[in-house]
Order: structure tokens, then sequence, then C-alpha cells
């Protein structure tokens, strides 16, 4: 029940704020909703990446960069992040923003893989303003100079630095709601050196292992944590979130105490059309999409994906998905993107979010949509595909009128039943009371 943005100005009424206790900000101290992973994730809608930007890094910025955070913000061309283009996002109807972040950028050299609290600061900084506009946010761990690829090789020194990372950003975000969610890593649970998924079977059993061991890690530390982390949302990442090798049985969804868990996988495919603006050894880029063979395709994918995963009650988010606009036809740009969309909307418990850098879909000057009509199109797929809770509506009627108001009141004095008294939770802190009562009123004349 996404409220923020309309409670935000209800309570700027004088009367509300005389008789409702300051609010502190929607980041921190916020309570886990009774809602499972599946609610959760088809609640977030149609998301968005900010791409190119905290997980920026390279040995050069370490060399030319003032040594700030912004240095590496700004390495890979995005302008210094403001909350007004994290509210553009909210604005042009995304439900989820996904952070990645490589957090070596900024770290001790000491063997103890301390995050500079400056760096900390400035991700919780963007996240907090996500949150405050009412936006769900994934924050992963992403590619961060590949050093996980050392892990087949050097195990214990591997798994040492990525336990430090969790253990650091889970109590950082330990009293964070439920609108924030931890993914335990991006595309770099699965190692080529050994086994080529292309050469037979020789160390495949191996190397899920060390997937498996790592997602498993990941979520103990996040569960030894404790405060809301205890029951916290998570994201598990699959083998090198390939949907056909994550579907393979070698993989396994992490043991998790909370059963709170949802799946990453990615989803560029046609790689000629998704991936490449021009022909290279291994591909050949092709201009346009929308044949029968590719609509074919994309089901095919994402039926196998849903008869694996979110039809047996595991939620799905596509982390990433897209294409580049160089050298493609406009009207199949947004064909395919539109068509991702709804092939995972429609199918239930599955979550795209596009893969997007600086002014690619989303100009982070203008705070808008690049392309209007493909901003529309995303729109209209989400309304017809994800619930849309009407705020105050406790009678279930579609609609926010006096008798919710005065449902809510005969329930708060034992004198009635509610088919969702969720609905009236205004302040979102997993209670019904007076508060939200007087919210409800406020937003009745409002």
């Amino acid at each position: 029940m996404k409220l923020k943005a309309i409670i935000s100005s209800a309570v700027s009424a004088a009367v509300l704020l005389a008789a409702i206790p300051q609010m502190q900000s929607s980041a921190v101290n916020s309570a886990m909703r009774d809602m499972t992973t599946m609610e959760i994730v088809t609640d977030m809608g149609i998301g968005i990446n900010l791409g190119n930007t905290f997980e920026s890094c390279g040995d050069w910025i370490d060399q030319w960069g003032d040594g700030t955070p912004n240095a590496y913000e700004t390495a890979w061309g995005s302008p210094t992040v403001t909350e007004a283009m994290i509210q553009g996002y909210a604005d042009a109807g995304f439900g989820v923003l996904r952070v990645p972040v490589a957090w070596s950028n900024m770290m001790a050299d000491d063997g103890s893989y301390t995050i500079h609290a400056d760096y900390l600061a400035r991700v919780t900084q963007v996240v907090d303003w996500a949150l405050d506009a009412d936006l769900y946010v994934i924050i992963n761990l992403h590619w961060d100079g590949g050093w996980l690829e050392e892990l087949p090789t050097d195990y214990d020194a591997c798994m040492k630095k990525y336990t430090a990372i969790w253990t650091q950003v889970s109590a950082a975000f330990r009293d964070y709601g439920d609108y924030l969610m931890f993914e335990s890593q991006n595309e770099e649970l699965g190692w080529s050196s050994v086994w080529n998924q292309w050469g037979g079977t020789t160390g495949k059993e191996e190397a899920y292992g060390y997937a498996n061991a790592v997602n498993q890690a990941f979520v103990d530390v996040v569960r030894a944590s404790g405060g809301n982390n205890a029951q916290r949302h998570l994201l598990i990442s699959g083998y090198n979130t390939d949907i056909t090798l994550t579907c393979d049985p070698l993989f396994r969804m992490p043991e998790d105490p909370a059963g709170r868990c949802a799946l990453s996988v990615h989803y560029y495919t046609p790689a000629g059309f998704a991936l490449l603006t021009q022909d290279e050894s291994w591909g050949k880029a092709t201009p346009t999409w929308g044949t029968d063979a590719d609509y074919d395709e994309l089901n095919y994918y994402m039926d196998m994906l849903d008869a694996r995963y979110s039809a047996q009650g595991i939620p799905v988010i596509i982390g990433e998905f897209g294409c580049p606009k160089e050298n493609k036809e406009e009207a199949s740009v947004r064909r395919f993107l539109t068509a991702v969309c709804e092939a995972a909307l429609s199918r239930g418990g599955i979550c795209p979010v596009l893969w997007d850098t600086t002014d690619l879909h989303y100009d982070r000057t203008a705070y808008r949509m690049t392309d209007s009509v493909l901003n529309e199109q995303l729109l209209a797929i989400r309304d017809q595909y994800v619930p849309q809770d009407v705020c105050g509506d406790v009678t279930g009627d579609g609609v926010f009128s006096v008798a919710d108001v005065v449902a809510v009141q005969k329930y708060l004095v034992c004198d009635g039943d509610l088919n969702d008294w969720k609905q009236a939770d205004l302040r979102e802190d997993g209670q019904l009371d007076g508060f939200d009562l007087c919210m409800m009123k406020q937003l009745l004349i409002a």
C-alpha cells in the first residue's frame, strides 16, 4: 500500500500536525508490514535501474579522482544524483529503483574491508530519497571490479570480503522497513574457469556449489544482523542471472528461516537486439524486434521462469532487462520493452526492472522519460496487471468515501469488522488506531 506521497500532503494541515506526533522519515524505524515476498514483488509494479552510477569503478578513478564518493558516482557519465532526479522516477510511474553498488570503491586495504563512512553515507542518502519518494529500493553488491571471480582459487579470502561487505551494509540499514530489499550479487555467481557451460559438464556441480554457498552466506549474514533484517525480503541472484542456468536443478534457493526470498535473473534476449549496436565476432546486431519468432522466444523463457519459480510460490525480479537505442528502430525498442514487461506481469509474481544508464530511457537532468510514448505504454501495462490500492478503501468498493471513515470508527470501538484494515493503516506502522482515523478524515476533505 503505497501511501507516503498522498499522506505527505494530507498531514501538512495544521490540525493534523497538532494531533499527530512528528512523523520520521519513511526510511528508518519503519515497521515491517505483514506482507509476503510475493505480495511485495507484485506491489513493485515496474522498476528501473540507477545504472552506471554507484557501481562505477576502475583504477583510473582512484588515480585521477578527488577521492570523494562523487568521483565514482559521476565517473561513468552520470550527473550527481539529486533528490529531484529520484523523485522523477516515481513521477514517471516506476515502483522500484534498483541501485547497483560497487562497495570496494572506498574501502580500507588493511584486510578489514571497512567501507568508507562517506561512501556508505552517500548511498544511504540516495536510498532515503527513493524511499521518501514512495519507491521500493533494491541495493546490491555489483561487479565491483570482478574480485569474486577469484573465489574458486581463493575461497576463504573472497568469502571474508563478501561477508564483511554485507555485515556492514546490513548493520547500516537494519532498522529500515520492507520498502528496502537487499540483493546478494549481480551477474557474478558463475565461474567459467570451473565450468564451461558450452563445453560439457566437467566442473558444473562444483560451480553451482559456489553460487549456492555465496547465496547462503548472504542470507545467514543478513538474518544474523538483527533488527528488521531478521524479516527483510531478500533477492537471491541466479546462476549468472541467466534464466536457463538458474532453472537448472543444481541451482538451489538458500535456506531462510524467515521464508522471505525472491529470485533475481536478467533478460537480454536476443543478444543481437538487446545488447549489440554493431556486429561483433560472436554475434550479429539486429535493428528490429517483434516477429512471431521473437515473441515465441520471449514467452518460452518466461514460461520456463514461471514454471520453475513464480508458479511454485517463489517470486521473481528480473533485475535487468533492456536494449540500447543506437542503431535500433524506435518502434522495435518500444515493442521489445513493453513486451517483456507484459510477459512478466501477466504471469504474476514476476517484476521487471528496466536497465537504464544516463539519459538512455530516463533524462537525469530533465527528470522525465526520454520517450513519452514508451512511458505511457509502460504505465498502461502496469495499470492492467498490478493491483492499484485505493487509499483508505476498507469497505472494498474501489472508492474512498465517508463510508470508509464510518467503518473504521466502528471498528475502533469494536462495533464492526473491516474487509481490509490495512488499507486504513495510513501511518504504515502495522496497526490501525485513532491517528490513522484522523488522517482518513483529513484525506476526505483534502
